[in-house]
């Protein structure tokens, strides 16, 4: 101690040493604790607010003073070392101060919401609550015991500012905690206690669980008692409990643990432990865990042969043998090849060393496997033809692994050669490689490959061959329609022989046996033997219909199926009557089935144009098949029910008289009339081809099955490319099925026909109109635009567009409003007014029957007489009687579904279409029954359009559908369903 006490003194100054001298001489020092090796005091001053801790130290003759004072001995120190020295003559190990100071204790108290805190101010055994600052009252302003407190009294003074007790959240005790020795004054509900700088949590543990290892999160074992604002009682000490430094996910999945199996050990290991480490204490009870080792990564990639196409996947790995794939941002292990799941080799799996990964090596393979070949590891790269030899030829001088035959199978061969075999009116071809028969590739998948515009084909004993480019240049299409339409047996239907003949003629082969016959359904028909016209026909044919009678004989004689797809009105129904026969003796007769509203109109026919036949109507609940009868006339929808009964009997002749309604092939009635047998059959439509190049394709399914291969097939060989509008790509159509199709336009072949006039009447919505058809727009693009863009159901589309064209046409139509007339219905009486008083008869057509409804009071209130033919009508025979006289009213309203067909209205030279429908085939069907042969007056056709509303896009879209139809069949169709495309684009 001498020597300590003449260092401070020599160090000191002369000044600071006499303030050292008062200060111990008024009892200002206190001592603490005195060890051989150091003392410890603290220093009180009635001039200073804190006391101040210091410390002496023996054996390096040094000392400590927490005072901000810069000078190498303090006042404190001064003072110190002189009242220890005074201390150790008066035979005292320390020296006892006799300032009465109050010190500051910390009092916590345990409560429901958690440790309540209270300071209060310590004088001998005598507390009393600390209720203000400690700068208040050490400075003087406040009255009140010298208070003795320390630095870390005042910084905990700040850091709870205006608050002076209770409950303090986490983040307010977590620094009080920081800045409390173990000196503090510190007791809990009474008991001294110590705070810690220590936090207290969760850790997380790795046990063995079954044949893996579990990751959980526990509570720190040191933690006897836990309170509700974050602090934890561990033995004697307090301790804070900081949030747990994990994530939301992670802390729920790992309370309730995570199994990792052998073989994701890695996983734990290379990822999740290392995370862990950095946040929180990790405790390992398990001896199964891996080591990590360090292991250079590499590139493995690995081929295989996908039919025609090479598929490749390059990953970067590590370990010989590969002991783990790098998966995106993850490392994933490999079991060794040969490994089994038998649990005894679980240990072994789990404890071979894993690697540590090496991010700037797996960075620099990276790079290298995009630069040179292209590929980005962990991604299936797949390549077909010349880019797969040309892949193939790199990967051999590319400096990796290669796994898999795949690349192998790439080489390149000698070009192909084909080989025909026309023999016996068959079709054969193969394609082999140049100078060796024996190898070769599948025909089909020459044509696919040069469907696709790849320059080689793969051959079926490996490798790729170049295509004989010119030759499918030239004949390449041809063969593809041969190839489709060959049956399962391998052999052509005799619809395929005008295209066997095509490919027989551009090689300079002799044609095919049996093709002379057919000569003339590629020569426009010309040559065609005259037909034998039934004795009992009593009808003088047109020229046209001569022709027609010829043409369908011809092909009935050929055994081919006929599409008769004449304009409509210009007799399709006789022409068809005129093949009709008697039924032979044993045999049965024909079957044609019709719409059930024309149904009658054929029975009638039959009679007037054939009355030798015996014709029976098979429809109705107590129908029967007559074997006697020569014609059976029946519906569609009982074609559809009594399908079994109808396909058992092998029909001479098998008519579909409007056969669009076989359109679509997946539906049922489709299926019935695909089973019906019969030697001829024959469709007749006036527009066979309606919304979508497929339905043409069901036609001729029925009518000559195999000529445009299956549905697949014919999607992409001709319907999608017509859609796509490629080159050549309808003309090709056409030429297949120009042998089996006979259309004739009235303007062709009728020119006696009047002219028929296209007219649009808009009209304008009145203010009111226009107010309820917003307000319908409005709901329609707020409901429905927005869920029918995200692929919601189209019903709801349509029907918001079906509120939209009734708003345009008549506000009553709308539920919830009402109306006497509408802006539509005015413009109709005033049109109809005119056409009256000039001695015409007009013919106004709806969808609606409702919309029909509302126009008839305001015929009555003109005086105009009128006769109304709906679906409802019971004698449709007697009301189209009526309108044909003379005398008869000059008015007829009619619905579109039951007045667009099988009537003749020539009475009529007006017709009025008061709601635009998108399918314009039907309303061509609708105008037609004025327009038709018999007609000797200019008829004119008006579309009642209301301006700036959905009728205006209706019409646009009208044009667009016979666009379609003229594609495949050379003039306007229409079409008779809509898109979610065009749904969307009527909804705008």
């Amino acid at each position: 101690m001498q020597e300590l006490f003449i260092a401070i003194r020599e160090s000191c100054a002369a000044g600071v040493w006499s303030r050292g001298v008062e200060l111990a001489r008024a009892g200002g020092v206190q001592g603490e604790q005195a060890t051989d090796e150091q003392i410890q005091c603290r220093v009180t001053s009635r001039t200073e607010p804190v006391s101040r801790s210091v410390t002496l130290d023996l054996e390096g003759t040094d000392w400590f003073c927490d005072c901000p004072g810069r000078d190498d001995v303090c006042v404190h120190v001064a003072a110190a070392a002189i009242a220890v020295r005074q201390a150790r003559k008066a035979g005292t190990s320390l020296p006892v101060s006799t300032v009465r100071a109050a010190t500051v204790g910390y009092r916590f108290a345990r409560a429901d919401a958690g440790l309540l805190l209270e300071r209060v101010l310590v004088q001998g055994e005598e507390e009393s609550p600390l209720r203000s600052t400690l700068s208040a009252i050490t400075s003087g302003r406040l009255k009140g015991p010298q208070v003795s407190a320390s630095a870390a009294d005042l910084e905990v003074d700040m850091a709870l500012g205006t608050r002076r007790e209770g409950w303090f959240p986490r983040e307010v005790l977590g620094p009080i905690f920081d800045k409390l020795d173990d000196a503090a004054d510190v007791r809990l509900d009474g008991a001294p206690i110590r705070l810690s700088r220590e936090r207290a949590g969760v850790r997380a543990r790795v046990e063995d669980q079954g044949r893996g290892l579990r990751l959980s999160i526990v509570q720190d074992p040191a933690i006897e008692e836990l309170f509700a604002n974050g602090v934890a009682r561990c033995g004697e000490t307090l301790r804070i409990v900081p949030e747990p430094p994990l994530t939301g996910r992670e802390i729920n999945e790992l309370r309730g643990g995570i199994h990792f199996g052998p073989e994701r050990i890695h996983e734990l290991v290379s990822e999740l432990l290392p995370s862990l480490r950095r946040r929180i204490p990790v405790d390992v009870t398990t001896r199964r865990l891996p080591e990590v080792v360090r292991m250079a990564p590499r590139l493995l990639v690995e081929t295989a042969q996908e039919g025609d196409s090479l598929s490749v996947l390059a990953s970067i790995v590590y370990g010989d043998p590969v002991r783990a794939r790098v998966a995106g941002e993850r490392l994933v292990a490999v079991a060794p090849r040969g490994r089994s799941d038998d649990p005894a080799l679980d240990r072994s799996i789990a404890s071979e060393p894993l690697p540590l990964r090496d991010p700037d090596a797996e960075a620099r393979l990276v790079h290298r496997l995009q630069r040179s070949l292209g590929l980005d590891p962990g991604k299936r790269a797949i390549f077909r033809g010349e880019e797969a030899v040309d892949f193939a030829e790199g990967l051999r001088s590319f400096d990796a692994e290669v796994d898999g035959p795949g690349a192998a199978a790439f080489s390149l061969a000698p070009p192909l050669e084909v080989a025909l075999d026309l023999g016996g009116g068959g079709f054969g071809i193969s394609f082999h490689v140049e100078g060796d028969a024996g190898r070769g590739a599948d025909a089909g998948a020459v044509i696919q490959a040069w469907s696709r515009g790849d320059r080689f084909v793969p051959l079926l004993g490996g490798g790729l061959s170049p295509l004989p480019a010119d030759w499918m240049e030239r004949f390449g299409q041809n063969v593809a329609d041969l190839l489709a339409a060959r049956d399962e047996r391998g052999e052509l239907p005799a619809c395929a022989l005008p295209d066997l003949a095509r490919l027989c003629e551009g090689l300079d082969q002799p044609p095919p046996p049996g093709f002379a016959r057919l000569r003339p359904l590629l020569e426009d028909f010309d040559g065609l033997p005259e037909p034998a016209l039934p004795a009992d026909l009593a009808a003088t044919l047109r020229a046209y219909q001569h022709q027609g009678v010829a043409w369908l004989s011809f092909l009935r004689g050929a055994g081919l199926g006929a599409l008769l797809a004449d304009d409509m009105g210009l007799g399709k129904t006789l022409q068809a009557a005129c093949l009709l026969e008697r039924r032979e003796e044993g045999g049965a007769g024909s079957l044609v089935v019709a719409p059930t509203s024309v149904l009658h109109n054929w029975k009638r026919e039959l009679e007037r144009f054939r009355p030798s036949l015996r014709v029976a109507v098979y429809h109705g609940s107590h129908r029967r098949l007559d074997p006697d009868v020569d014609v059976v006339l029946t519906t569609y929808a009982i074609l559809r029910l009594d399908a079994d009964a109808l396909a058992a009997v092998r029909w001479r002749i098998a008519i579909l008289d409007e056969a669009q309604a076989i359109k679509n092939p997946d539906s049922q009635l489709a299926a019935a009339a695909f089973r019906l047998a019969a030697d001829f059959r024959v469709c007749l439509s006036g527009t066979p081809v309606e919304n979508r190049l497929e339905e043409l394709w069901s036609l001729f399914h029925f009518l000559n099955r195999g000529l445009l291969g299956g549905r697949k097939d014919f999607q992409e060989r001709y319907a999608k490319p017509i859609g796509e509008a490629r080159a050549g790509a309808a003309e090709r159509l056409r030429g297949r099925i120009k042998p089996f199709v006979l259309r004739r336009l009235k303007r062709e072949v009728a020119p006696e026909l009047p002219p028929r006039t296209e007219l649009v009447l808009h009209c304008t919505l009145s203010p009111d109109e226009r107010k309820i058809y917003d307000a319908v727009r409005a709901a329609a693009q707020t409901e429905v635009v927005e869920r029918l863009s995200a692929g919601g159901n189209v019903l709801a589309a349509l029907e918001a567009l079906l509120r939209l064209r009734q708003a345009a046409c008549h506000p009553g139509l709308v539920p919830g409003q009402h109306a006497d007339g509408s802006s539509k219905v005015s413009l109709l009486l005033e049109q109809l007014g005119e056409a009256v008083e000039e001695g015409h008869k007009a013919l106004v057509f709806s969808q609606w029957t409702s919309l029909l409804d509302r126009v008839e009071p305001h015929l009555e209130a003109a005086g105009i007489p009128f006769l109304r033919l709906d679906g409802s009508t019971a004698d449709r025979g007697a009301v189209v009687s009526a309108f044909q006289a003379d005398d008869g009213p000059p008015v007829m309203l009619l619905s579109l579904k039951a007045g667009g067909t099988g009537l003749n209205l020539t009475a009529a030279d007006h017709v009025f279409l008061l709601d635009p429908w998108w399918n314009p085939a039907a309303e061509d069907q609708a105008a037609d029954r004025a327009h038709r042969i018999g007609q000797d007056r200019p008829v004119f056709v008006h579309r009642l359009v209301a301006e700036d509303t959905v009728e205006e896009r209706i019409l646009l879209l009208q044009e667009r559908k016979r666009m379609l139809a003229e594609a495949a069949m050379g003039d306007g169709g229409g079409g008779a369903s809509i898109t979610r495309a065009e749904l969307l684009e009527l909804l705008a």
